[in-house]
């Protein structure tokens, strides 16, 4: 069996391993360091949990050993698709490099540009950065790539999923052509082949596991959820998730639960909370300060339930999970593999339960589909729950059921006294003689409403307007009024008729004599 003492590492590094109780490498770093201490560009494929990070790390300080970095420029370069993996490589290295004098700095959103110019000028061997920070700072002229002889991407395939592919090509091509490039992915999706055969020049290829497989020492299962209506389908759904976590009793010494959403993370964080249990939620929107402070609690066992978005689906190294929830049935089936793989880790057991609802079956089938294999169908924990479930949608089709009936109640009560008012005119015959309204002659008086008040409303604000017109020089409106008036009076002089007086006969008829 392969040790250690036999990968050719300084003995500074092989020291801090030893020290870290590590004695055996992983298939990964056994196959991963000895090319990347050759100088040669390196492929790593393999599934979460497996030891990419120290495959990677442990190389790079080992190659690193002699030089010293310059100003804005540092000698490596790792990049990370998120903060808290970032943050964790960081950890690693200053595990494995206490007994070295290489530098580092991190560079990640949520923190001050200040602190981290300041630690560029000083000048470090070893940058480790998220793709968007990493170019922040190039564009602000701080920070020059020139000088990186070993260039990481660790986590390729997440990279992909978040849409770092285009930034990564830039920033490959703001790095010397002669640098070593480390490659690692879970996955080996068509965009992230075509990048290794892009910037990669012959790597060494090591694929230790199947591409996108799940750990044997995790087991597996899902259950099949189905809503007894369709606006109770959120808080059935959590029910479900506090009966799967008490029916695991002492055996889930802490989790973590995934959800699509963001939204989705902090309700049921509050859920819990609600109900009792210690949960914390972590997302992307939070601030850095109180995402690294959730994480340590939960590293240091004071949070026992960590509810999360796909933000700490990668990366997240917590040994001791014992059990992995997924309130969701990931979007992506890749997400799945890397969910699953934050339990079960440096070859313990673990447990991992998904919900599934209707509307994520086809999801689920692309996650069956992935890892070549069927998850087993889980029983609902809640076992007399559902008859109970099952009842309410009786008990409501009962109630409508009853509604009908008041409904007919009314109407029969109101046919009653509708019927009432009809023996009344029966009885008084003389009523008949109350219907003068009927005859409704009241609708003439309506013809008085004729436009007389209104005209006589419109004429009150007639002097206003003009002056408003005259202010604004609007004379050819009442020159324009002026001449409606003449053509209507000229009308109504032609109108006259049979009741033209005679002496206006004669002067026209004078007027057609000569």
């Amino acid at each position: 069996m392969t040790q250690f003492n036999d990968l050719n590492l300084d003995p500074k590094v092989l020291k801090a391993v030893s020290e870290a109780g590590y004695e055996t490498p992983t298939p990964i770093q056994a196959g991963a360091i000895p090319p990347a201490l050759e100088g040669r560009d390196v492929l790593g494929i393999a599934q979460t949990g497996t030891g990419k990070t120290a495959s990677f790390v442990l190389p790079m300080i080992t190659l690193l050993g002699r030089g010293r970095a310059r100003a804005r420029m540092p000698r490596s370069l790792v990049l990370c698709p998120t903060r808290e993996l970032a943050a964790q490589v960081a950890e690693n290295f200053d595990t494995y490099a206490k007994h070295t004098k290489l530098t580092k700095a991190l560079l990640i959103g949520g923190v001050s540009f200040k602190e981290q110019d300041t630690l560029i000028d000083k000048g470090v061997d070893v940058l480790i950065a998220t793709p968007g920070r990493l170019l922040d700072h190039f564009e602000r002229g701080k920070l020059l790539l020139t000088g990186v002889q070993i260039m990481v991407v660790d986590e390729a395939d997440r990279m992909l999923d978040m849409g770092f592919i285009p930034d990564i090509e830039r920033i490959f091509g703001l790095t010397p052509f002669t640098r070593q490039t480390l490659f690692f992915s879970a996955t080996m999706a068509p965009e992230i082949e075509r990048i290794t055969n892009t910037f990669l020049s012959n790597p060494e290829k090591i694929e230790v596991a199947r591409a996108a497989t799940t750990g044997e020492n995790i087991k597996q299962g899902v259950v099949m959820f189905r809503a007894s209506r369709k606006d109770r389908e959120a808080g059935e759904k959590r029910d479900l998730l506090r009966a799967l976590i008490d029916a695991e009793g002492e055996a889930c010494t802490n989790a973590i639960i995934f959800c699509n959403r963001k939204m989705d993370v902090d309700v049921v964080a509050k859920s819990l909370k609600k109900h009792g249990y210690d949960a914390e939620p972590i997302h992307g929107d939070l601030e850095q300060s109180q995402r690294t402070r959730t994480l340590d609690g939960f590293r240091a066992g004071e949070v026992k339930i960590l509810v999360a978005s796909d933000v700490a689906a990668r990366g997240l190294d917590v040994p001791s999970v014992s059990h992995v929830f997924n309130f969701d049935v990931p979007s992506h089936a890749e997400d799945y593999v890397h969910r699953i793989g934050r339990t079960g880790r440096a070859g313990r057991k673990g447990t991992a339960i998904m919900i599934c609802s209707p509307r994520d079956e086809k999801n689920l089938d692309d996650v069956e589909r992935l890892v070549q294999n069927a998850i087993p169908r889980l029983d609902d924990p809640r076992g007399a729950a559902k008859p109970a479930a099952a009842e309410a949608p009786a008990t409501e089709a009962a109630g409508e059921e009853e509604r009908p009936r008041r409904s007919r109640s009314r109407s029969r009560s109101r046919s009653r006294d509708e019927a009432k008012p009809e023996a009344k005119p029966e009885t008084a015959a003389p009523k008949p003689v109350e219907a003068k309204p009927e005859a409704e002659p009241k609708p003439e008086p309506k013809i008085e409403q004729a436009p007389e008040p209104k005209p006589e409303k419109a004429a009150e604000p007639a002097p206003v307007e003009p002056r408003r017109n005259e202010q604004r020089g609007g004379q050819r409106s009442h020159q324009g009024r002026d001449r409606r008036r003449q053509e209507t009076r000229e009308e109504e002089v032609v109108g006259m008729g049979e009741d033209t007086p005679a002496f206006i006969l004669k002067s026209f008829e004078e007027r057609r004599a000569g």
